[in-house]
């Protein structure tokens, strides 16, 4: 069963992702405020900005909570299409990154 990734802006700016079987049911009640307990209820109106096409429901999952947890400049590179600034904000730039490693204390 094929299955979708999806982000919705909301009215006061912020990101919404989803994951869904059916992406035309669930932006349509994201839309009309269907669940009062929603994050997006409180937000409308919303606006699909991205969605993907997946081979399962498990993958969509899957991403849906990879993407939740990226900064919001990933997640505009994300829905721009900026697949090179993606990659670079998706850069370790800690002191456990590799580039800061001081291979002299091995």
């Amino acid at each position: 069963m094929c299955a979708w990734i999806y982000i919705l802006k909301c009215a006061d700016k912020s990101f919404y992702t989803g994951s869904t079987t059916d992406l035309k049911k669930r932006i349509a009640e994201h839309q009309t405020g269907y669940f009062p307990d929603s994050y997006t209820h409180s937000r409308l109106p919303v606006e699909l900005v991205y969605s993907l096409e997946v081979n399962d429901y498990n993958e969509a999952f899957r991403l849906e909570h990879q993407i939740k947890n990226w900064s919001r400049k990933k997640k505009e590179a994300l829905v721009k299409g900026d697949f090179d600034l993606l990659h670079e904000l998706a850069k370790c730039k800690n002191e456990t990154s590799s580039k800061y490693f001081n291979k002299e204390l091995l």
